[in-house]
C-alpha cells in the first residue's frame, strides 16, 4: 500500500479499507476521500487522531454505485447496510449523500473531473497511470480533487428510515415486508415484488 506524504487519519482509513479487499486500489481511495471530505463539509470531523464514530446513527450516507470506492466511503463515514446507516442509489457514479440526520443538512460529494489528470501529473516517477492514480488521489489537496453541493433530499427522513417494528404481510405471497415498503392492493398490502416492481422473474 501506497501512503507516502498523507495524514495519520488518512492512512489509516486506507489500511482498514484496504484489509476488506486485501489490496488497495484507486476508487478506495478516492471513497476514503470522499467520506472525509463529507465528514468535514458537515462539521462532523474531529481531531486527526479520533476516528470517526457513528454509534446513535446521527449520519447516513447515500452511495451511488457499489463496488471499492462504496467500501472507501463506508470505512472512512462508520456507515454500513446492516446498521441502516448506508443505504445504495445504483446511478454508476462513484459519489455520495451523507446527511447528518440530528441537523437536517446533507451534502452530495464526487470526485473532479479534472483530478485524474491531476493525479497523472502529479506524479511522473509513476509505473503506470494506474498507480499515478493510487498515489494522486492520496496527495491532492481536497479542493482539487473533491466537488460538493448542499442538497435536500426528495423523500423525507421519517419515510426512508420509517419506524421501529413496522411490519406488514403480503396478500398475495404472504412474506414479512418490512420498514412500510408495502403498497396498497385491493385485498390487502402487497410487497414491491408482487406489486409488479419484481427484479427477478420465478421459474416456473
Amino acid at each position: 500500500m501506497v501512503t507516502r506524504n498523507i495524514d495519520a487519519r488518512l492512512e489509516r482509513l486506507l489500511a482498514q479499507t484496504a484489509a476488506r479487499h486485501s489490496h488497495l486500489c484507486p476508487r478506495q481511495v478516492l471513497g476514503v476521500r470522499l467520506g472525509l471530505a463529507g465528514l468535514r463539509l458537515l462539521d462532523l470531523l474531529g481531531p486527526e487522531e479520533e476516528p470517526f464514530r457513528n454509534p446513535v446513527k446521527r449520519l447516513m450516507t447515500i452511495v451511488e454505485t457499489d463496488g471499492c470506492g462504496a467500501d472507501g466511503i463506508a470505512v472512512a463515514t462508520d456507515c454500513s447496510v446492516g446498521r441502516r446507516t448506508l443505504r445504495v442509489e445504483d446511478y454508476g457514479k462513484l459519489a455520495a449523500t451523507l446527511v447528518d440526520t440530528h441537523a437536517g443538512r446533507a451534502v452530495r460529494v464526487w470526485p473532479r473531473p479534472e483530478a485524474r489528470a491531476l493525479a497523472v501529473a502529479r506524479t511522473p516517477d509513476a509505473e503506470s497511470d494506474w498507480h499515478a492514480y493510487l498515489l494522486g488521489y492520496q496527495r491532492l489537496a481536497e479542493e482539487e480533487l473533491v466537488a460538493y453541493t448542499p442538497v435536500r433530499l426528495r423523500r423525507p427522513l421519517s419515510e426512508i428510515l420509517s419506524r421501529p417494528g413496522a411490519r406488514a404481510f403480503c396478500a398475495r405471497c404472504a412474506e414479512e415486508i418490512m420498514n412500510e415498503r408495502e403498497v396498497a392492493g385491493p385485498d390487502g398490502p402487497l410487497c414491491l415484488g408482487c406489486a409488479g416492481s419484481a427484479y427477478y422473474v420465478v421459474e416456473p
